[in-house]
C-alpha cells in the first residue's frame, strides 16, 4: 500500500511540475506577445554605436554579456569559433523547432565553429572591428518550416523591404576591461519588412523565442571556460620566462 502512495505522490509531483511548466510557458507567451514591438533601447554601458548605424530601429532584441578573464582579442575568436552542435541542450531545441514546425531534417555536413556555420547557412558579415566586434545579418522567413537565410551586399542592407521578409542582425563583441580581462557581448535585433511579415515574426516570437534565448544564455558558461582556457595556455610560464632570460644573460658576450 505505502509503495502504491508513494507512486501516486510521484505521479501528481510529475503533474504539477508539468502544469506549473505548461502554465508559466503560457503567461510567457502571452507577455511576449504584448511586449512585442516595443523593444527596450541599451543604456550606456550596452550601447553598440556600431550596430546602431544599421538597424537604430527595431520590433525585438535580445541581450546577453559575461566578464570573461582574457583578453579581448583571445575572446572573439573564442565566440567565433563556438560549437553549438557540440551542446546536447542546443541539438535538442534546434529538433524540437523541426518537429514544431514540420521542416526536413538539415542532412548537411557543415562546420563546427559558430561562424563557419552561420555562413554556410546564408548569413553574411554586415561590419567589422577586427578584434573587438563582428555584425551579421541576414534576412528570411523564420515562421517557414525550412528556413532559409539570405545576405545581401552590406550597403543594401538599409534600403532592403521586400515584402514579406524580417531583417535580423546580431553581433559578437568583445570589450578590453584591461589587458586580461574582457566584457563579451551578445545582442540580436530584427525587424519587419511590412505589416504581413510583422504579424507573422510576432507569433514565431512569442512562442519560440525561449529556445533561442536559451541556446544563447547557455552558451556564455562554455565561452567563458574556453577562452580563460586559451588565455592561460598563451601566458609563458615563469619557469620558461626565467630560462630564457638565463640563457640570454649567458649568451651576452663578456668583455675583459
Amino acid at each position: 500500500m505505502s509503495t502504491t502512495r508513494s507512486v501516486m505522490s510521484v505521479a501528481q509531483l510529475l503533474a504539477a511540475g508539468v502544469g506549473l511548466a505548461a502554465t508559466s510557458y503560457a503567461a510567457y507567451v502571452g507577455l511576449t506577445w504584448y511586449r512585442y514591438g516595443h523593444a527596450n533601447h541599451a543604456g550606456s554601458d550596452d550601447q553598440d554605436v556600431l550596430l546602431d548605424t544599421f538597424m537604430a530601429d527595431y520590433e525585438v532584441v535580445e541581450r546577453h554579456r559575461v566578464r570573461i578573464a582574457a583578453p579581448a582579442e583571445i575572446v572573439l575568436i573564442a565566440a567565433s569559433e563556438m560549437d553549438l552542435q557540440g551542446s546536447v541542450i542546443s541539438r535538442g531545441i534546434f529538433k524540437a523547432r523541426e518537429r514544431i514546425l514540420g521542416a526536413d531534417p538539415d542532412t548537411t555536413v557543415r562546420p563546427r565553429g559558430l561562424l563557419a556555420l552561420v555562413t554556410s547557412l546564408g548569413w553574411g558579415v554586415l561590419a567589422e572591428i577586427p578584434g573587438r566586434e563582428i555584425v551579421m545579418w541576414a534576412v528570411t522567413q523564420p515562421w517557414l518550416a525550412n528556413v532559409v537565410f539570405r545576405a545581401l551586399p552590406p550597403d543594401e542592407f538599409a534600403a532592403f523591404h521586400e515584402p514579406n521578409y524580417v531583417k535580423i542582425v546580431w553581433t559578437l563583441r568583445a570589450d578590453p576591461l584591461g589587458p586580461a580581462e574582457s566584457m563579451f557581448r551578445t545582442e540580436t535585433r530584427a525587424v519587419s519588412t511590412d505589416p504581413a511579415s510583422r504579424a507573422r515574426f510576432r507569433r514565431y516570437w512569442s512562442f519560440l523565442s525561449p529556445g533561442i534565448i536559451l541556446i544563447r544564455w547557455l552558451s556564455l558558461g562554455p565561452l567563458k571556460a574556453e577562452a580563460e582556457r586559451r588565455a592561460r595556455e598563451s601566458r609563458p610560464s615563469p619557469l620558461k620566462t626565467d630560462l630564457e632570460g638565463a640563457n640570454a644573460t649567458r649568451s651576452v658576450p663578456r668583455v675583459v
